[in-house]
């Protein structure tokens, strides 16, 4: 079982977009949603770059969702599936906010 760590502020993220931050030696994507904070695999299995921080976020029929800056790609910002190319996903990653502190369990 992984443990939380502290990553940063909420007041370090920005609203409706993605930041990157390195977790426990893994680059990971944070995304400030509606009050939400939505963490994912900072790589993008497709375009093979860390990138998906750079990513639009929107939704696709109620699904959150960031779109691949280099390719497009559609994921879930919950559960990581492409919406777009059937087997390919990222990874999600448990997140909690204590007080103003965002803490991710990446494993």
């Amino acid at each position: 079982m992984s443990e939380f760590l502290q990553v940063c502020s909420v007041n370090d993220l920005v609203k409706d977009a993605g930041v990157a931050a390195l977790v426990n030696n893994k680059q990971v994507a944070l995304f400030y949603i509606d009050g939400q904070v939505y963490a994912t695999d900072n790589y993008d299995p497709l375009g093979q770059a860390n990138v998906m921080s750079r990513g639009m976020t929107g939704d696709r029929q109620g699904e959150l969702t960031v779109a691949s800056p280099l390719h497009k790609e559609h994921y879930s910002l919950i559960s990581g599936q492409c919406l777009d190319k059937e087997g390919i996903a990222i990874s999600v990653y448990p997140v909690r906010v204590v007080g103003e502190t965002v803490e991710v369990a990446v494993s």
